[in-house]
């Protein structure tokens, strides 16, 4: 039974993540802050390190006795976050963690990137891990802060010997959303009457196929090899009819032209205006951001749900937890 670490096991990814490995027999280890908020995976026995993976001496402390090492770890938020702090904890963060697991000799790391670091395409020639990276001009310091985080773990790999391999995820939807974070998107769905959407569109995974896709490159990835795992495209007004058909809700829903978001989001980046919509949101809202997963389903044997199934879980979970 191999021992694997999880960073983030505590956030969407994570917490589905370490039910999952639980749910296989992996002897299961977690780094948490100790004021974190555990409620996503109190229910699961695990080995508890408390610590931050902004510590190097956490980090190795942490990693030393683990086979397996899942980096998920990392900072989303797309404002009120300066690019400082994306750097030293999804960049110099990731820096300790290799470090340790070369100190260690894991025999597997797994850096859980995202989709983002490889440009996208659209509908009929979707973005596949040959594309190279095209998103700078978003300004997004997440983003910015990923591809430095990938491209240094490839480093590794390449100059070291790093047993590492890289996953990107699109845009996950499914249950144990507790927080929530991409099921913003879903609640923002759910309580609107009139529905104002935007004209760009993006690739939805089912968070299943996404932590079954992390388990199979344990055991089927290439090092070095970089897998989007990515279930369908869809445009934002087709999302949010299906959230419609599956929520049974009456609602209107309303496009919003391109040139009016960007500007909205230009304005919300002026220094002193503080909102939730910024230039690199409203750049990104009307992005046909869409990408294949043909290559994991090639090599990692995934086979993708349906994003209805995905959207339906979602659903059917904020219900019973009383998020609407």
């Amino acid at each position: 039974m191999k021992k694997v670490l999880i960073t983030g096991a505590n956030g969407f990814l994570g917490s589905n993540l370490t039910r999952e490995l639980y749910r296989m027999g992996f002897d299961i280890k977690i780094i948490i802050r100790p004021s974190a908020d555990m409620k996503g995976i109190e229910d699961i026995p695990c080995e508890i390190f408390y610590g931050s993976i902004n510590n190097n001496d956490d980090v190795h402390e942490a990693v030393k006795d683990c086979d397996i090492v899942i980096h998920a770890a990392c900072i989303t938020a797309q404002w009120g976050i300066s690019f400082a702090e994306y750097e030293h904890t999804n960049f110099t963060a990731t820096k300790y963690i290799t470090a340790a697991c070369l100190e260690h000799k894991v025999q597997k790391f797994i850096y859980v990137s995202t989709a983002n670091t490889i440009g996208p395409g659209d509908k009929n020639s979707p973005g596949n891990e040959l594309n190279g990276f095209t998103l700078f001009n978003a300004n997004s310091g997440y983003i910015n802060t990923k591809y430095l985080a990938q491209q240094y773990v490839l480093e590794q790999v390449a100059s070291r010997q790093l047993p590492g391999i890289v996953v990107n995820p699109t845009f996950m939807i499914g249950p144990h959303d507790v927080k929530p974070s991409s099921g913003k998107l879903i609640l923002y769905g759910l309580k609107h009457r009139l529905l104002f959407y935007p004209p760009g569109g993006k690739n939805f995974v089912h968070i299943k196929d996404v932590c079954r896709g992390i388990i199979n490159a344990i055991e089927k990835g290439k090092t070095g090899d970089c897998y989007l795992l990515a279930g369908q495209n869809l445009s934002y007004a087709e999302f949010f009819r299906l959230l419609k058909k599956i929520s049974g809700k009456r609602q209107l829903l309303v496009p919003i032209p391109g040139f009016i978001l960007k500007a909205a989001g230009i304005i919300g980046s002026l220094p002193g205006i503080s909102g939730k919509l910024n230039y690199t949101t409203a750049y990104m809202l009307c992005l046909d951001n869409y990408y294949s997963g043909k290559k994991s389903e090639r090599e990692l044997q995934l086979s993708y749900t349906p994003v209805e199934a995905a959207v339906t879980g979602a659903f059917t979970w904020f219900k019973e937890n009383n998020y609407i």
